[in-house]
């Protein structure tokens, strides 16, 4: 990889390029985040024998560690280099593998075992922060801002093709080895990423003064709100789609994320331009509004046919707001703080997820399953008030100058 970053205007193929390595990792990595998704829940509740607010709390405390560790990535990101901060992601990742094996030794004593587990979520939220901040951070360096879309939306492509490849490939490790056999290869796919990571050529750290925490902030929280409340609907698909279609009868029980990640894969693949092009915001409206109907879709279904459409309806509508509202964020941040700034928007993900799935736990055991999309449906539609507000306040801005 160069540590030269593309002239403005480059071509889609040049991008591309820059970007694959990085892409490669990410995918690699988040297998083992795939391989979590669908057995996790069950290991938890049919297992241990834990309820539906566990399940959410296991599933949620990744995301809330990375709440904490989130913004030290975007720090260390952008003093350190990006590389180094995805060296050490993949450090912590392996890491969480040996703490999920360490839990199964207590499996006789469900409360130490569940705590323990929850330790590797944790250990596994701080290497996701690190991963994810520096892959971006380095995307970005390499390509420039006038491509931020384009990075946080194929790099996210590159996680979520990975959560979906890993879901089936979890669901038959656990099928032959029950959670060892997932432990085994969440240590040990780190490991063999490192080999990848270490001929790539690190790019240069940017020198000036670092913008304040707390300015990054302001100049980010709009869009990472609105960012938020869109990410409770995939909260609910990675926390309960699993568990809905074993109650309800639907197989595979995979079936619900993957159809949502396949599309997102693909819509990132062919429209990951677009909000480059024709503005962060307008284009995040545009899949708001999809995801809320996919999400609706879910909670009306009463087969694993509608639940899978319903699926891909979320997944496509969810690609591109993540990455048009990034965009808003990212291109109000000052380049040498473009770490902190991306690692502050995706903050506001890491609340959504931490504090949403065990939120949406307490609903699924009050009022069912399949409340937890319809509460999803609102969250959503509450992302499209935020981001009509953020595109009046751009327009007005506009208009003063």
């Amino acid at each position: 990889m160069s540590d030269v970053v593309l002239a403005s205007g480059a071509k889609p193929s040049e991008v591309a390029t820059a970007l694959l390595p990085l892409m490669v990792v990410v995918l690699v990595v988040f297998l083992i985040t795939g391989f979590a998704i669908p057995v996790l829940p069950l290991h938890v509740h049919q297992g241990l024998g834990f309820g539906t607010f566990v399940v959410g709390l296991v599933t949620g405390s990744q995301f809330a560690a990375s709440v904490i560790s989130r913004v030290w990535s975007g720090h260390f990101a952008d003093n350190r280099g990006p590389k180094l901060t995805v060296i050490l992601g993949l450090a912590a990742a392996m890491a969480s593998g040996v703490i999920y094996e360490v839990s199964l030794a207590f499996v006789t004593m469900p409360a130490a075992s569940i705590s323990i587990l929850l330790g590797g979520r944790a250990v596994l939220g701080v290497a996701e922060s690190f991963i994810i901040t520096g892959a971006v951070t380095w995307g970005l360096a390499l390509v420039g801002i006038e491509s931020a879309g384009r990075v946080i939306a194929w790099i996210g492509m590159a996680m979520f093709a990975a959560l979906a490849l890993g879901a089936p490939i979890g669901t038959t490790l656990y099928g032959i080895g029950g959670l060892q056999a997932v432990a085994i290869a969440t240590t040990l796919v780190p490991l063999t990423t490192l080999i990848l990571v270490a001929p790539l050529s690190a790019v240069a750290v940017r020198r000036g003064e670092r913008a304040s925490l707390l300015s990054v902030l302001g100049a980010v929280w709009m869009p990472g709100f609105g960012s938020a409340l869109s990410s409770v609907g995939l909260g609910a698909i990675l926390a309960f789609g699993a568990l809905i279609s074993a109650q309800r009868g639907w197989a595979p029980v995979w079936l619900v994320f993957s159809a949502f990640a396949v599309t997102l894969v693909l819509a990132r693949m062919l429209l990951g331009h677009v909000p480059d092009k024709l503005g962060g915001a307008r284009v995040a409206l545009a899949c708001l509004f999809v995801e809320a109907a996919g999400l609706a879709l879910i909670w009306l279904a009463n087969g694993p046919v509608l639940a899978a459409i319903g699926a891909a309806l979320t997944g496509f509508g969810y690609s591109l707001v993540y990455p048009g509202l990034g965009v808003e964020a990212v291109q109000s941040a000052p380049p040498e703080s473009r770490g902190l700034a991306m690692a502050a928007y995706t903050v506001c993900l890491d609340i959504a997820l931490g504090l949403g799935s065990p939120a949406l736990g307490l609903i699924a055991g009050s009022m069912g399953l399949g409340s937890v999309f319809l509460a999803s449906t609102m969250a959503v539609l509450g992302a499209v008030l935020v981001t009509f507000r953020i595109l009046h306040t751009a327009k007005a801005t506009e208009n003063r100058s």
